[in-house]
């Protein structure tokens, strides 16, 4: 049977794990966005749909700035908490 100590470690890691996992995924997803992002674009006469499309591209990459910090804050938050409770539960453990 798990201890106290053993179960708020191993809920700590796997929270850190899940949002580990959903801020990779985001960061991929605004990679893949960046990479259908044109520098410049020459554009005649009847291609207006390529400039909706390039704003709309920009738009959905500007949207994922503030999920990506708070997954990286809540991350690190969560990877430093796992850490001082893995250090913790070594000492109380001699």
């Amino acid at each position: 049977m798990l201890d106290i100590k053993s179960l708020v470690l191993m809920l700590l890691s796997s929270s850190w794990g899940v949002t580990t996992v959903v801020l990779v995924a985001a960061v991929i997803y605004r990679g893949v966005l960046s990479t259908r992002e044109d520098d410049q674009i020459f554009i005649g006469n009847g291609e207006d749909h390529y400039i909706q499309e390039q704003r709309d591209i920009i738009a959905r990459i500007s949207r994922l700035k503030g999920p990506i910090i708070a997954l990286s804050l809540v991350s690190g938050a969560l990877f430093l908490s796992t850490l001082g409770a893995w250090i913790y539960q070594g000492y109380s453990s001699f």
